[in-house]
């Protein structure tokens, strides 16, 4: 065997003992959910055959060709008993493009499939394209929304001047895809997540309306919408379900995550909230529950953030950032959230149907004033002193 031989039967060892790596349940939580201690996706997980020319003519120092930077923000579905995410995969380049990676279990052993997906571009092609959100339709198909991003040619001179739309595309297999026209809206839309039942015969949306690529300017807040054909999307009327407020959470800006579950007490929502603060922009995920008889009627919505980064979370491309657009429901009520931390790879954590709607439901409200958020500790703390009486 020739050394180069012997460095790439060292190098697949690596690859393959970072696959397999079981992982492990953190022991402590806080009751809502339990969080998984290793990463489940990294740029290190990504294919070898994607990243080094094992030709040793070609390549005789077994160097990386293509480096991979991130994993992170993945769409997710059950598919054929697997828990496959469909993972924003970033390039050294900065670049983004989509590839499906599988799991037997939800929580380790995550392989991706052989090639990336093949996206077909729209009408006017977009330099880079990022955060999938999937949603298997009653209508059949399984719809991919995602954010397309091209240079805002209004600003000639800015190189860092951009607009987000809306992308749509649809597959039966997560291998070919078919897209659509991107969503036509008034403003820029970065996270738009579609409903999984129509309504009042419809395609329903939930939106984010801003002014710019990054500020929300007099937009902001979860929106929601109407579509009469998806294959030629227009909305021409959005409401604010799930609004901003001063001094909260989602302050800056919030948007959906994946698409809500059906419980029988309601829709469960994932969102992430942004506000500022000395390092930055904060990302948090919190939850809110909406009506199912009227999908755009708040019913509960748990003061401050479900999730936020710890540990070594905090620390990636872009610092103190969790942000979830994917998570799978099993039939026996177990739920898997994924998010990303900072921009970076992939985590889950795990909870039940039944815990997140008892969150959802009997967790206190924010009452936005300091008083009030006093006012609610102290009831509780009477109410655990009756108990010893």
């Amino acid at each position: 065997m020739s050394n180069f031989d012997e460095k790439v039967k060292v190098l697949r060892a690596h690859h393959e003992a970072l696959l397999t790596k079981k992982n492990e349940m953190e022991e402590w939580g806080n009751g809502i959910y339990d969080r998984w201690k290793n990463p489940i996706l990294t740029a290190e997980h990504t294919p070898l055959e994607w990243r080094y020319d094992f030709n040793e003519k070609d390549n005789p120092y077994l160097m990386q060709r293509i480096m991979m930077n991130a994993t992170l923000n993945s769409g997710a579905i059950k598919w054929n008993g697997k828990y496959l995410l469909v993972v924003r995969v970033e390039g050294a380049d900065r670049k983004s493009f989509f590839a499906v990676a599988e799991s037997p279990n939800g929580v380790d052993n995550f392989r991706f499939w052989d090639e990336p997906i093949t996206m077909p571009e729209d009408v006017i092609p977009a330099t880079n394209i990022y955060d999938m959100r999937l949603t298997a339709h009653e209508d059949g198909w399984v719809y991919g929304v995602f954010c397309a991003e091209r240079h805002d040619d209004a600003q000639p001179g800015d190189l860092s001047a951009a607009t987000a739309t809306a992308a749509i595309a649809r597959t039966k297999d997560l291998i070919n895809w078919e897209r659509l026209p991107d969503l036509k809206t008034k403003s820029q839309q970065r996270n738009v997540v579609l409903h999984p039942e129509f309504v009042e015969g419809k395609y329903a949306f939930y939106t984010r309306p801003q002014d710019g690529f990054i500020d929300t300017g007099s937009g902001g807040g979860i929106g929601w919408a109407l579509v009469d054909d998806i294959t030629h999307a227009e909305i021409k009327e959005e409401k604010i379900i799930n609004a901003r407020h001063y001094h909260t959470i989602q302050e800056v800006k919030n948007g959906e995550g994946p698409h809500p579950i059906k419980t029988d007490k309601g829709w469960l929502h994932l969102a992430h909230g942004v506000r500022g603060c000395a390092s930055g922009l904060r990302y948090v995920l919190y939850m809110y529950m909406t009506s199912l008889e009227d999908p755009t009627k708040v019913i509960a919505e748990p003061g401050g953030y479900l999730l936020v980064p710890q540990g070594e979370e905090y620390i990636g491309d872009v610092m103190n950032v969790v942000f979830t657009n994917g998570w799978i429901a099993d039939e026996d009520g177990k739920v898997f959230i994924y998010y990303a931390s900072s921009d970076t790879r992939m985590h889950v954590a795990t909870s039940t149907i039944d815990r997140l709607v008892d969150y959802c439901m009997n967790t206190p409200a924010d009452g936005y004033r300091t008083q009030f958020s006093v006012e609610t500790i102290k009831k509780l703390v009477a109410k655990n002193k009756s108990l010893n009486k």
